[in-house]
């Protein structure tokens, strides 16, 4: 993704079933750090952890616990944990934040407690989650007649479900109560001070969550590759946490699933995750990436309106390489379809490929300058001269997906152009993002959608009025249905895709600009599971990408509420969060 959007938040989650040798170690911190470490690009903003004593005594914290939101929070915390005096300990829970609610100090950074003088009503949690409806919980907890301190989140799931474990509900009540009403995405883990550890989802499975259930530790992390590394253990071994429902550990060490909801619904994990958040060393999501890669072929060779040997193919940024792979290695199976069976491998056109740009990780400008910082900011990539050859090549770039366009018009075009290519292919392994995120990537704002300011564009000067009638007709009051579906179906996907090309173009371009998108069908078959699921299917349940950044088919209410926000504050000129 080149433009610089923050990654998902982090949990991971050690639990000893049973208690270990000394000769062990500090088995469960090493542990906590390893999964914290692994997952470090999901959050880095703020970081936590707290660790429960097995025999907790009178007079002292049945819990240790550490946050930091410093520049170096995971480090602070990790220190910590290695500093921290040892005793009978028990579940390890760690947390690694992006902000999207609140400030960067350590009141905003999991995990959160509910303190209680009695044992099992004490409660620490730590989740990774978006919320639609925080404002109407928060109403909620307050007219049961409590006073709650804050408005974030994370804060108010702990306080609900502390409410009803005080009102005698055991674990998996309690927390079926408390996110009954909660609309969103999560995955949530947390303990009681008298030594339960849980672990659950939302409905729909929107965050990723997974888990290893030995005879010695149960292990809950955001991603399956950091419970991999961290425990030396194949894939099969590690499994999804099932949406829906709560993965239960006593303080006996026995594993329970509770089920959460009495209605199943539609498993629609983010899209995001599978095609730029998530570690590409998922096996999974490696052959997935590798399929949308391949996916786009057809159409950038359409684009590129040159033949082989005039075409260099480059990708930009790194966390695109996978798809790239899969586009390169479609690119030759199909020139090994097409050669006749008397052809000799010398005769066969071999593609050109390269890295035609790399990030210059340690650029940093704080010229006040606009003008002089706006070229500064065109030198953000080291380019490699060279490679393309000056008005005869068409480099084609393959990029995950592409948000606002802000990076792509100012810096990577304009980088790109200074190697003389005739032709410019932008490819996106994702499609347009048309919607407002508002369970993954908190992007709720639709002017800042390149694909969105593209649609205003095609409107004409009528644009603000059919954005007004659209949020006003039934379609845009019904609490299901999207008010921008009618007005996007007018254009053509080429269109729409020219006009977004029009406006990534810099002012002073050279070469033509042309961009190719993934098309919805075939993000919807290159995200099917490809293995079988590590979770046992559940009856009535079925599974559909999560899509709606790119389709508008939002899995709850809370979606189509905030896309109508959005489009509200879009034409009242507000730059403001729909959330």
């Amino acid at each position: 993704m080149s433009d610089d959007l923050k990654h998902e938040c982090a949990v991971a989650m050690v639990v000893l079933r049973k208690p270990l040798p000394a000769e062990a170690g500090d088995f469960g911190g090493a542990k906590l750090s390893l999964l914290l470490e692994k997952q470090h690009n999901r959050g880095q903003d703020g970081a936590g952890a707290a660790i429960l004593d097995a025999h907790p005594e009178p007079g002292e914290s049945p819990y240790w616990i550490s946050k930091s939101a410093s520049a170096t929070p995971l480090a602070d915390v990790l220190a910590a944990i290695s500093r921290r005096k040892r005793n009978a300990e028990r579940i390890f829970l760690g947390h690694l934040r992006y902000a999207t609610f609140g400030k960067n100090d350590d009141a905003f950074c999991h995990p959160f407690v509910h303190q209680a003088s009695e044992l099992e009503h004490t409660l620490i949690l730590a989740g990774n989650f978006n919320l639609t409806n925080t404002p109407e919980l928060f109403e909620r907890y307050s007219r049961q007649g409590e006073f709650p301190t804050s408005k974030a989140d994370g804060y108010l799931i702990a306080e609900l479900v502390a409410h009803e474990l005080s009102r005698g509900s055991n674990l998996a009540d309690a927390l079926s109560k408390a996110l009954a009403d909660a609309d969103g995405a999560w995955t949530l883990c947390g303990m009681t001070g008298d030594g339960w550890a849980f672990a659950t989802r939302d409905p729909h499975g929107i965050r990723p969550g997974y888990c290893l259930i030995d005879d010695d530790v149960v292990v809950v992390a955001s991603e399956r590759p950091a419970i991999q590394a961290a425990f030396n253990v194949p894939p099969e071994s590690v499994r999804e946490l099932p949406p829906g429902q709560a993965l239960l550990v006593s303080p006996s060490g026995e594993v329970q699933m509770a089920e959460l909801c009495s209605v199943k619904q539609p498993h629609t994990p983010c899209a995001f995750e599978r095609i730029y958040f998530s570690r590409a060393n998922d096996a999974d999501i490696h052959r997935e990436r590798k399929a949308l890669g391949a996916a786009l072929l057809p159409d950038i060779l359409k684009a590129a309106k040159a033949d082989l040997p005039d075409i260099f193919f480059s990708y930009i940024p790194n966390s695109a390489r996978i798809a790239f792979h899969g586009l390169l290695e479609e690119l030759l199976q199909e020139r090994l379809r097409t050669s006749t069976p008397s052809s000799e491998a010398s005769s066969l056109t071999i593609p050109r490929f390269g890295e035609v740009a790399v990030k210059d990780a340690k650029f940093r400008t704080f010229i006040a300058d606009a003008t002089a910082r706006s070229e500064f900011y065109k030198h953000i990539y080291d380019v490699t001269y060279g490679l393309v050859r000056p008005g005869q090549d068409t480099l084609v770039v393959l990029d995950d997906s592409i948000v606002r366009g802000n990076t792509m018009r100012d810096a990577i075009l304009p980088m790109l152009d200074r190697l003389g290519p005739k032709r410019i292919v932008v490819a996106s392994s994702a499609p347009p993002i048309r919607y407002p995120d508002c369970y993954g990537i908190d992007m709720s704002t639709l002017g800042e959608l390149v694909a969105f300011r593209a649609l205003v564009h095609l409107l004409g000067e009528g644009a603000e009025g059919e954005l007004r009638s659209a949020i006003a007709s039934p379609a845009g009051i019904a609490p299901d249905q999207d008010p921008l579906a009618p007005l996007y179906a007018r254009f053509t996907e080429e269109q729409h895709s020219a006009e977004i090309a029009r406006l990534l173009t810099p002012p002073g371009m050279k070469a033509e600009v042309a961009v190719v998108f993934q098309t919805v069908g075939n993000l919807r078959r290159c995200l099917k599971p490809l293995t079988p699921p590590l979770a046992p299917k559940t009856q009535n349940s079925s599974y559909a990408v999560g899509d709606w950044c790119f389709s508008g088919n939002y899995p709850t209410p809370g979606g189509y509420k905030v896309l109508r926000k959005a489009l509200q504050n879009y034409l009242d000129r507000k730059n403001e969060r729909s959330y």
